[in-house]
Parts: C-alpha cells; sequence; structure tokens
C-alpha cells in the first residue's frame, strides 16, 4: 500500500499532495504486531517522497480509525503553542482537538513545518487567512477540500485513483502565485469583512428549551435574598430630634447550585455546570484594527477561547468583528460541542488591520441582541478596544481626542454618547461591559459606554491578565439568580421624611413628598450583595419608633414569576436618657466607601482640569480622614482596600503622563466598580495578593481560578471570595 501511495502522489506531478482517509493496510497491520506504529509506517513513506520531490512544501497526513471521532477541545482556552514543541504536535492549535492516532482525522503539516486536522487548517483559509495561525508566516501554497470528481473549475485537478473509495473526500494543496505587497495585503484582508451578511439578525439558533436548567428551574436556588437593616444609632433620647439620620439597607442575592461544587469539581469539568444556572446569550465585540496584531491578537483569541469553552450548550453566542468596519462572525449559536469547534474556529481567523470603528461594531452587536427570534433569560454584551474611534467623532471631536494636554475643556467637546446606539439611550436594557486594553485605548469612551447601558468597565493594562478579566467577568454573568430587583423604602413615622437618595450609578426616585421611595436594582449575581444608605430625619418621640418599612420585589429568571419578600421593620429605641453608645460599624463602614469614591471622582475632576497637585491632595486628605474612621481602628479589611486604592491612584496621578498612559483608565474601571457595586479588573486587581479586588462573588473567583489554573504562566495560589464593604 505504501508503494501504492508513492506512485500515486508521482504520478499527479509531485506538485500537488493528495490525502485520503484509509483503512490500516496489511503491510501497517503487520508493523503494528512487531511493534512499529502505523504512523511510524507512514512517516517513512513521507520522507521518501519528500526526499524524491523537493519542491512539495506541504504534506496532508492521516490518522486513521475505523470510526472516526470528533476532535474535543482542550479546557484552556485558545493554546498557543511554541514553534516545534510536544504539546503543537499532539494538539491542533485550531480546534484544540487530539492529533493522536486512531482518532480518524487527516492531518496536515505546512511548509512551514506546524501541524494542523486539515479540516480545520482548510476551513481557516476559506475565512480568507493565508498565514500560519501559530507563526503567521505567509504560506505559497494553501490547501482546500471537496468531494472527488474528475473536474474542476479554474484548473484545479482532482484525482480519482484506483482502489479509492468514492464517497470520501480528498484534500489538495493548491499552489498561490507569488504576489507584490499590494495584492498580498488585498489578499489577507480577513474575508469576513468583504462577505455579506442578513439584513435582519433573525437568523439565531433555536433555543434548548429541553435543557437541565428548564426542567428544574424552580430548584436552581438554594435561598432567597437576604435583607438586613443597620440604623446608624439603635438609640435615640426621647427628646432629641435628628437631621441627616443614616439608615443602611444591606441585601446579599441567594446562592446558586453550582457554588456546591468543590474547586477540584469546577476545574475538572469543561464548563460550568448548565443545570445550576440561568442561560445566556452573548455577544463579543472584538477590536481587531491594526493595533491589535501579534500579542495583543493571540491572548484575545486566547482568552475569547477561554470564554468559549466555559460557556454551556444552553448559551448562545454570537462574535462580532470590527475595525473600520464591523461585521459579525457568526450568528447567535448555541454552544454544543460542534457550536464550540466552530466558534473557536472563526475566532481562530481574525487577523488585525485597518481602523477603529468603535460604534459600527457596537451597533452590529446591539442589533444580534435586538433582532433575535428567541430569547435566553440573561443577555449581555462583551467589548473591548484598544484604541480611539477615528471613524464616530466630528474633526473638532478628534482633535479633542488627540489633544491629550488639554485637559477636561477639551474632552467636553467630545460626545461620546454617539458610540452608543440609541435603543439603549432611550432605555433599552442590554448592558455592555467593556475592556480597555493598553495604555492607548479611549477609556472616556469606554466608561461612558458602561455606565449608559449598565455594564462595567475594566482597564486591562497588562496583556497577560486579558484571560483572567474576561474570566471574572462571565463568571458573574452565567451566575444571574435574580432580575428586575426592586428596593421600595417607605417612612412609617408621620414625622419622617426621605432626604435624596444617593444610590450610585442606580435609578431612583422619590414620591408621595419624600415619604416613599424606590432603587432600581435589576440584575444580581450569586452571592452579590449591595449596600444603600438612606438619610431620614427623626422627629422627637415619647416611645420606640418605627422609622421605615423596606420592602424588596424581584423576578426570578427561570420561573419568570414575580417575588416579593415579607417587609423589613426599621426600629429605634426612645429612653428618656442615652448615656452613651457607639455608632454602628456597618453605616460607618459604608459611609467610609461613599465618601472614598466621590473623593475618586473629585481628583479625576481635578486631574481633566490640569490641576493634578490638587487631585493628589484629595486623594491625600481622604486617606487621613479614613484612617481615623471607626473601622479602620478596628482594622475592617474595607479600610486596608480603599486606602490602597486610593494610594494608587496618587501615584498614577503623580504627573500628566502617568495620569495620561494609565491614570485616567485606573480611576475610571475604579469608579464604575464603586457605583455598580461589582467586581472590575484595573491594575493587578485579578491578582490573588492584592488587596483591591473587591465585590468579587465566589462564581467571579472560581472562574478566575479556573483561568490562572490553566494559564501556564501564572500558577496562583486560591484566594477566599471577598467583598469587602459587607458584613
Amino acid at each position: 500500500m505504501g508503494s501504492r501511495w508513492r506512485n500515486a502522489k508521482r504520478a499527479l506531478g509531485l506538485n500537488l499532495c493528495v490525502h485520503v482517509p484509509r483503512p490500516m493496510g496489511d503491510e501497517e497491520d503487520d508493523m503494528v504486531r512487531r511493534g512499529v506504529s502505523a504512523e511510524g509506517l507512514r512517516a517513512s513513506d513521507a520522507a521518501a517522497t519528500a526526499s524524491s520531490s523537493p519542491r512539495s512544501s506541504m504534506q496532508a497526513s492521516q490518522i486513521t480509525s475505523r470510526t472516526p471521532s470528533t476532535p474535543t477541545p482542550s479546557s484552556d482556552g485558545l493554546r498557543i503553542p511554541k514553534s516545534g514543541s510536544r504539546s503543537s504536535k499532539r494538539t491542533c492549535a485550531i480546534c484544540l482537538g487530539s492529533m493522536k492516532t486512531g482518532h480518524g482525522h487527516a492531518l496536515f503539516t505546512a511548509e512551514c513545518s506546524h501541524m494542523f486536522h486539515f479540516h480545520c487548517i482548510t476551513s481557516n483559509v476559506n475565512h480568507g487567512n493565508l498565514v500560519c495561525p501559530l507563526c503567521k508566516a505567509t504560506w505559497k501554497e494553501i490547501p482546500f477540500q471537496g468531494p472527488l470528481s474528475s473536474e474542476h473549475p479554474h484548473g484545479r485537478t482532482r484525482v480519482n485513483p484506483v482502489n479509492w473509495p468514492q464517497d470520501n473526500h480528498m484534500t489538495i494543496v493548491r499552489q498561490f502565485p507569488r504576489i507584490d505587497s499590494t495584492n498580498r495585503q488585498r489578499h489577507r484582508f480577513p474575508s469576513y469583512f468583504r462577505g455579506s451578511e442578513p439584513e435582519v439578525f433573525n437568523d439565531d439558533e433555536p433555543l434548548n428549551l429541553q435543557s437541565e436548567a428548564t426542567k428544574n428551574s424552580r430548584q436552581s436556588y438554594l435561598n432567597t435574598v437576604e435583607i438586613k437593616t443597620y440604623p446608624e444609632f439603635s438609640t435615640i433620647p426621647q427628646s432629641a430630634s435628628l437631621v441627616d439620620f443614616s439608615v443602611l439597607v444591606h441585601f446579599k442575592a441567594p446562592r446558586s447550585t453550582s457554588q456546591v461544587l468543590s474547586y477540584q469539581n469546577l476545574v475538572s469539568s469543561s464548563a460550568m455546570p448548565q443545570h445550576s444556572r440561568v442561560p445566556v446569550d452573548l455577544v463579543t465585540v472584538l477590536d481587531v484594527s491594526g493595533s491589535m496584531a501579534g500579542t495583543k491578537l493571540a491572548l484575545l483569541k486566547r482568552a475569547v477561547g477561554f470564554l468559549i469553552q466555559n460557556l454551556g450548550p444552553s448559551d448562545r453566542l454570537s462574535v462580532v468583528a470590527f475595525s473600520s468596519t464591523a461585521h459579525r462572525l457568526f450568528h447567535l449559536r448555541r454552544m454544543s460541542h460542534s457550536g464550540r469547534q466552530q466558534a473557536l474556529q472563526a475566532v481562530n481567523s481574525l487577523l488585525a488591520s485597518g481602523g477603529t470603528n468603535i460604534a459600527d461594531g457596537l451597533r452590529k452587536g446591539v442589533k444580534v441582541i435586538e433582532e433575535r427570534k428567541a430569547k435566553n433569560p440573561v443577555c449581555s454584551i462583551i467589548l473591548l478596544s484598544d484604541g480611539q474611534d477615528t471613524y464616530t467623532f466630528s474633526s473638532i471631536n478628534g482633535a479633542a481626542l488627540q489633544n491629550n494636554s488639554g485637559g477636561a475643556h477639551d474632552r467636553s467637546q467630545v460626545d461620546y454618547n454617539s458610540l452608543v446606539p440609541s435603543s439603549i439611550l432611550n432605555g433599552t436594557a442590554i448592558p455592555v461591559h467593556t475592556f480597555g486594553f493598553g495604555n492607548d485605548h479611549d477609556s472616556t469612551a469606554m466608561h461612558v459606554i458602561a455606565e449608559t447601558s449598565g455594564g462595567t468597565f475594566s482597564f486591562i493594562e497588562s496583556e497577560i491578565v486579558i484571560q483572567d478579566a474576561f474570566a471574572q467577568c462571565i463568571g458573574g454573568i452565567l451566575s444571574v439568580v435574580l432580575q428586575e430587583m426592586r428596593l421600595g423604602i417607605e417612612c412609617v413615622h408621620p414625622g419622617v421624611h426621605l432626604a435624596p437618595i444617593k444610590s450610585g450609578s442606580y435609578r431612583n426616585q422619590l414620591l408621595d413628598n419624600a415619604r416613599a421611595g424606590f432603587i432600581y436594582v435589576g440584575d444580581l449575581y450569586a452571592d452579590e450583595e449591595r449596600d444603600f444608605l438612606v438619610s431620614i430625619n427623626v422627629p422627637s418621640a415619647g416611645e420606640d419608633t418605627v422609622l421605615l418599612k423596606v420592602t424588596c420585589s424581584y423576578r426570578d429568571p427561570l420561573s419568570k414569576d414575580i417575588v416579593h419578600l415579607e417587609a423589613q421593620e426599621v426600629r429605634v429605641r426612645r429612653p428618656k436618657v442615652v448615656l452613651s453608645q457607639t455608632p454602628s460599624i456597618e453605616v460607618d463602614r459604608e459611609k467610609n466607601r461613599m465618601e472614598a469614591a466621590e473623593a475618586m471622582s473629585n481628583a479625576r475632576a481635578a486631574a481633566e482640569r490640569g490641576a493634578l497637585s490638587t487631585a493628589v491632595s484629595i486623594l491625600e486628605e481622604r486617606r487621613r480622614i479614613l484612617s481615623e474612621s471607626l473601622a479602620a481602628k478596628l482594622k475592617e479589611p474595607l479600610c486596608m482596600s480603599l486606602d490602597a486604592e486610593l494610594r494608587e491612584m496618587q501615584e498614577r496621578m503623580a504627573s500628566r503622563q502617568r495620569y495620561e498612559a494609565s491614570g485616567r483608565a485606573y480611576v475610571l474601571s475604579g469608579l464604575s466598580s464603586h457605583s455598580w457595586q461589582r467586581a472590575t479588573a484595573r491594575g493587578d486587581s485579578t491578582n490573588t495578593a492584592s488587596l483591591v479586588h473587591s465585590y468579587q462573588t465566589p462564581s467571579m473567583v472560581d472562574m478566575l481560578h479556573r483561568s490562572q489554573t490553566m494559564s501556564p504562566r501564572r500558577r496562583a495560589p486560591p484566594i477566599k471570595a471577598t467583598r469587602s464593604f459587607a458584613s
């Protein structure tokens, strides 16, 4: 059989490399019985062919099995193996499937010596990529695949030799003509930007209605929302009449059953358990402009690969890539086994070129969500960019963006809302979690997009933490346990009224002459906590006083039921005389958090005016006041976390150059985190040794563990999930 193989290839003129799957021959069977593998036999055949055919620079090899199987992706996302490493020989860098003997898949060895599954590399070529996915070498010959026939258009010969199965597919390597630099740029420009798209994105894959999550929807959560209230003082003299009396309302979301699984089980599984959580519709909008070329794009592919591997079969994903224009790589597709494989191949086909059109990318991502026929209970968009939008803003706005030394006056001329789709500006609930990559991205634009849509803004300063930043974010998105949460506050005593409510980025309203109010919280992740400080007046009274009644309602995302919790009363004792008392540590802790966030905002405003020394002084004064608080004296973790964050901001405001490079983005990411009370990535916040990792939930920490364990560069020790701002 080996001689037939060699003769057939010689008969083709040595300029085509043909591969057809076939069963193991008698000669190979005999060699296996004598301890020599069939793979070794084929290697010797290949060597003989190569020696007689110096022009043949690519070779299709074969791994055969009588029962072919689909390659299974590895668990650590899109690996980027080193050239010539043993791992790259065992694993296809495109689909992450095994390339071992007996898996029934053809292999392709390129002229640069890298090896891939043949069906993976042909798919890659069909997406317009004529370079090696690993070393980026430009190929002179490209593979394509098709059914056997005696004729083929465009002069490509297809051959059907004797004794070869008629129903198999054969693969041919076609020599790619030499082209000048202009044509090479045209050929290398990604084909997904040149292809057509449907006018309406209603081609989403149907939902998995038979998923275990649907069947067991009413048993998905272990308990309900936990609500606690803390008055600033539990005792007030009868004759006292107080103004600006604080009451803390604290609540914690229920725990998802996925948290019951051990960390070891999470690491060994291929994805977060689908039966224990709500399925999601997720769209990633990725910047593939020219500045993303090289390591940035490689690490982005790995991070998106990690995301794909951790979605379940009921989750759906669509990927939008943008540079000068935007294009949807594939429709909203369920992440079944085949869906993951196709998604990985599409992501691996990304190439970096062109400018940066953030608005077009975001519009297309929102279009995918808005025009889908079916809807999973949770939807989100992840937007990543390393640059500034060079297409949306007017020439005046562009000049303002380029003038980094101009301060707030120049940046105030930029209408960042022009980047946000009108549907989101009009109130459509599609949270966009933005990620600013590197020191050249427009952090103000990314912060505005996140703030307007109800998402968070993360600052990815170092390239190696991009996967960790994604992991923390999707750890939360995949753990939503309640939606449309609304907190109600009602004054009970006739002399009590509410002061304006400070609820960060959450919308609130006062009703009935400030006798009632609402805070609209929206979605909560499993184990996520929220604190709201309400200020009221307290009139004098001759007996114990019920000041407020706190109510809460939300929608269960699985059962669709509206849940109303029993009202909680806020009561204080009213003796005639109070000799001494200690204020609530919980209230003091929340005051510290709110005042620190306000100081960050004021410092940022000063820095944008160009008054960096004033900004540093504001932060220094807040650190001094913080150190004298009751919570600081009791060594509360909150104080250490806030002090570390304020100190880091001071350092990043030490000079105009440092502030422009990273200070602005760091501060805005911190403000995003505090205003939503939700974890964001900034600086070293995803590092286990960092003090600045507040608001992390167990689901986020589990996903971070998964990411860091699978990253060969870092083997991070376990850390506990922390929310420094709650009891």
